[in-house]
Protein backbone atom coordinates (compact mmCIF):
# COMPACT_ATOMS: atom_id res chain seq x y z
CA UNK A 1 0.00 0.00 0.00
CA UNK A 2 1.62 3.34 -0.91
CA UNK A 3 2.02 6.22 1.05
CA UNK A 4 1.01 9.49 0.12
CA UNK A 5 2.90 12.28 1.28
CA UNK A 6 0.58 15.25 2.93
CA UNK A 7 3.85 17.64 3.85
CA UNK A 8 7.38 16.88 4.99
CA UNK A 9 6.76 15.43 8.46
CA UNK A 10 3.31 13.44 7.34
CA UNK A 11 2.02 10.64 5.07
CA UNK A 12 -1.01 9.04 4.90
CA UNK A 13 -1.53 5.19 4.39
CA UNK A 14 -5.14 3.01 2.96
CA UNK A 15 -5.27 0.08 5.39
CA UNK A 16 -7.79 -2.33 3.01
CA UNK A 17 -9.26 -5.77 4.47
CA UNK A 18 -7.00 -8.42 4.48
CA UNK A 19 -4.17 -6.60 4.39
CA UNK A 20 -1.86 -5.30 6.99
CA UNK A 21 0.96 -2.82 8.10
CA UNK A 22 3.80 -2.07 10.83
CA UNK A 23 4.38 1.34 12.09
CA UNK A 24 6.25 2.57 15.13
CA UNK A 25 4.61 2.69 18.26
CA UNK A 26 3.12 6.30 18.48
CA UNK A 27 3.63 7.56 14.71
CA UNK A 28 -0.50 6.85 14.34
CA UNK A 29 -1.68 11.10 13.96
CA UNK A 30 -5.24 10.41 13.30
CA UNK A 31 -6.96 8.07 11.08
CA UNK A 32 -9.92 7.52 9.47
CA UNK A 33 -12.44 4.19 9.48
CA UNK A 34 -13.09 0.81 10.67
CA UNK A 35 -8.98 0.53 11.95
CA UNK A 36 -7.09 -1.23 14.56
CA UNK A 37 -3.80 -0.94 16.23
CA UNK A 38 -2.30 -3.77 18.28
CA UNK A 39 1.52 -4.23 19.72
CA UNK A 40 3.26 -6.54 18.04
CA UNK A 41 5.63 -8.85 19.56
CA UNK A 42 6.84 -11.10 16.76
CA UNK A 43 9.32 -8.54 14.96
CA UNK A 44 6.76 -8.20 11.95
CA UNK A 45 7.32 -10.37 9.06
CA UNK A 46 10.76 -11.92 9.74
CA UNK A 47 9.20 -14.14 12.91
CA UNK A 48 10.73 -15.39 16.43
CA UNK A 49 14.17 -14.77 14.79
CA UNK A 50 13.76 -11.11 13.97
CA UNK A 51 12.50 -10.29 17.05
CA UNK A 52 15.31 -11.83 18.88
CA UNK A 53 18.00 -10.24 16.50
CA UNK A 54 16.04 -6.90 17.39
CA UNK A 55 16.54 -8.00 21.35
CA UNK A 56 20.08 -8.77 20.97
CA UNK A 57 20.56 -5.66 18.79
CA UNK A 58 19.17 -3.70 21.87
CA UNK A 59 16.57 -2.42 19.07
CA UNK A 60 13.73 -2.21 21.60
CA UNK A 61 11.45 0.30 19.28
CA UNK A 62 7.89 -1.64 19.71
CA UNK A 63 6.35 -2.02 16.58
CA UNK A 64 2.37 -1.73 16.23
CA UNK A 65 -0.09 -4.01 13.55
CA UNK A 66 -1.91 -1.51 11.68
CA UNK A 67 -5.02 -3.46 10.49
CA UNK A 68 -8.67 -2.99 8.89
CA UNK A 69 -10.42 -0.80 6.60
CA UNK A 70 -9.34 3.04 6.14
CA UNK A 71 -6.84 5.57 6.17
CA UNK A 72 -4.36 6.49 8.83
CA UNK A 73 -1.99 9.32 8.91
CA UNK A 74 1.42 9.04 10.24
CA UNK A 75 4.42 10.93 11.57
CA UNK A 76 6.70 11.55 14.76
CA UNK A 77 8.38 13.79 16.65
CA UNK A 78 8.35 16.38 13.61
CA UNK A 79 10.95 14.49 12.00
CA UNK A 80 11.00 14.75 8.08
CA UNK A 81 9.50 11.32 6.54
CA UNK A 82 11.03 10.14 3.58
CA UNK A 83 9.08 7.53 1.67
CA UNK A 84 11.00 4.63 -0.36
CA UNK A 85 9.64 2.37 -2.81
CA UNK A 86 10.76 -1.33 -2.73
CA UNK A 87 10.74 -3.49 -5.74
CA UNK A 88 12.15 -6.67 -4.31
CA UNK A 89 15.17 -5.44 -3.07
CA UNK A 90 16.51 -4.92 0.13
CA UNK A 91 15.74 -1.69 2.46
CA UNK A 92 18.67 -1.41 5.10
CA UNK A 93 17.95 1.15 7.67
CA UNK A 94 18.23 1.72 11.56
CA UNK A 95 14.85 0.37 13.84
CA UNK A 96 14.54 3.70 15.51
CA UNK A 97 14.29 5.43 12.14
CA UNK A 98 11.25 3.33 10.63
CA UNK A 99 7.80 5.32 10.47
CA UNK A 100 5.54 2.30 8.92
CA UNK A 101 5.52 -0.05 6.38
CA UNK A 102 4.14 -2.48 4.24
CA UNK A 103 3.01 -6.08 6.08
CA UNK A 104 4.14 -7.55 2.65
CA UNK A 105 8.15 -6.64 3.34
CA UNK A 106 9.82 -9.12 5.52
CA UNK A 107 11.69 -8.21 8.39
CA UNK A 108 15.52 -9.02 9.45
CA UNK A 109 18.26 -8.10 11.25
CA UNK A 110 21.78 -8.04 9.53
CA UNK A 111 25.25 -7.63 11.38
CA UNK A 112 26.84 -4.57 10.33
CA UNK A 113 29.96 -6.37 10.71
CA UNK A 114 29.24 -8.83 7.66
CA UNK A 115 29.23 -5.70 5.35
CA UNK A 116 32.47 -4.44 5.51
CA UNK A 117 34.14 -6.59 8.19
CA UNK A 118 35.91 -4.78 11.18
CA UNK A 119 35.27 -1.38 9.64
CA UNK A 120 31.59 -1.80 10.08
CA UNK A 121 31.78 -2.98 13.29
CA UNK A 122 33.52 0.11 14.01
CA UNK A 123 30.61 2.53 12.90
CA UNK A 124 28.70 1.27 14.89
CA UNK A 125 30.60 2.08 17.88
CA UNK A 126 31.53 6.08 16.03
CA UNK A 127 28.27 6.90 14.64
CA UNK A 128 26.34 5.71 18.56
CA UNK A 129 23.92 3.27 16.42
CA UNK A 130 24.22 -0.64 17.29
CA UNK A 131 25.69 -2.96 15.47
CA UNK A 132 23.04 -4.34 13.69
CA UNK A 133 20.65 -2.51 11.08
CA UNK A 134 16.97 -3.38 10.36
CA UNK A 135 16.48 -4.95 6.89
CA UNK A 136 13.26 -4.79 4.66
CA UNK A 137 12.73 -7.14 1.29
CA UNK A 138 10.02 -7.49 -0.94
CA UNK A 139 8.06 -5.17 -2.65
CA UNK A 140 6.29 -2.57 -1.02
CA UNK A 141 6.66 1.07 0.50
CA UNK A 142 8.81 2.13 3.43
CA UNK A 143 8.43 5.36 5.18
CA UNK A 144 11.38 6.82 7.33
CA UNK A 145 12.49 9.37 9.15
CA UNK A 146 15.35 12.17 9.27
CA UNK A 147 16.74 15.51 10.75
CA UNK A 148 16.57 18.22 8.10
CA UNK A 149 15.22 16.76 4.92
CA UNK A 150 16.67 13.81 2.83
CA UNK A 151 18.51 13.38 -0.23
CA UNK A 152 19.02 10.51 -2.32
CA UNK A 153 22.40 9.62 -4.22
CA UNK A 154 22.77 7.02 -6.72
CA UNK A 155 25.59 4.34 -6.11
CA UNK A 156 26.72 3.34 -9.80
CA UNK A 157 29.45 0.55 -10.13
CA UNK A 158 32.90 2.04 -10.33
CA UNK A 159 31.35 5.78 -8.64
CA UNK A 160 31.32 5.12 -4.54
CA UNK A 161 29.66 7.68 -2.46
CA UNK A 162 31.58 8.65 0.80
CA UNK A 163 29.14 10.01 3.58
CA UNK A 164 29.38 11.25 6.74
CA UNK A 165 28.37 8.00 9.31
CA UNK A 166 26.20 10.32 11.36
CA UNK A 167 24.33 11.78 8.34
CA UNK A 168 23.51 8.51 6.92
CA UNK A 169 19.79 7.11 7.02
CA UNK A 170 19.27 4.27 4.94
CA UNK A 171 20.83 2.36 2.04
CA UNK A 172 19.45 -0.72 -0.80
CA UNK A 173 20.16 -2.52 -3.63
CA UNK A 174 23.34 -3.91 -3.83
CA UNK A 175 25.89 -2.17 -2.21
CA UNK A 176 29.01 -2.57 0.58
CA UNK A 177 29.59 -0.31 3.10
CA UNK A 178 33.47 0.57 4.38
CA UNK A 179 34.14 3.12 7.29
CA UNK A 180 37.27 5.07 6.47
CA UNK A 181 39.27 7.47 8.13
CA UNK A 182 40.04 10.77 6.39
CA UNK A 183 42.66 11.54 9.54
CA UNK A 184 45.33 9.86 11.15
CA UNK A 185 44.24 8.20 14.63
CA UNK A 186 46.34 10.65 16.41
CA UNK A 187 44.51 13.85 14.45
CA UNK A 188 41.11 11.90 15.68
CA UNK A 189 42.32 11.96 18.98
CA UNK A 190 39.26 13.95 21.08
CA UNK A 191 37.05 14.02 17.64
CA UNK A 192 33.74 13.00 17.22
CA UNK A 193 33.05 11.52 13.80
CA UNK A 194 32.25 14.29 10.99
CA UNK A 195 34.80 14.66 8.57
CA UNK A 196 37.38 12.41 10.12
CA UNK A 197 35.21 9.13 9.62
CA UNK A 198 33.57 8.19 6.18
CA UNK A 199 31.54 5.50 5.31
CA UNK A 200 32.04 4.64 1.82
CA UNK A 201 29.41 2.96 -0.21
CA UNK A 202 30.19 1.34 -3.45
CA UNK A 203 28.16 -1.09 -5.68
CA UNK A 204 24.60 -0.38 -6.94
CA UNK A 205 21.71 1.28 -5.43
CA UNK A 206 21.17 4.62 -3.29
CA UNK A 207 21.87 6.07 -0.15
CA UNK A 208 19.70 8.50 1.82
CA UNK A 209 21.27 11.61 3.73
CA UNK A 210 19.75 13.99 5.60
CA UNK A 211 20.68 17.35 6.15
CA UNK A 212 21.57 17.22 10.25
CA UNK A 213 23.50 15.21 12.02
CA UNK A 214 21.27 15.26 14.59
CA UNK A 215 20.28 11.60 16.10
CA UNK A 216 16.77 10.56 16.24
Amino acid sequence: MPFREINSKMVEATVTPGQKMFSQRGAMLAYRGDVSFTPNITGGQGGLASMIGRRVANEATPLMTVEGNGTVMFGHGGHHIQVVQLTGDTLYVEADRLLAFDGTLHQGTMFMGSQGGVMGMVRGQVTGQGLFTTTLKGHGAVAVMAHGGVIELPITPGRPVHVDPQAYVAHHGDVRNKLSTALGWRDMVGRGSGEAFQLELSGSGAVYVQASEEKL
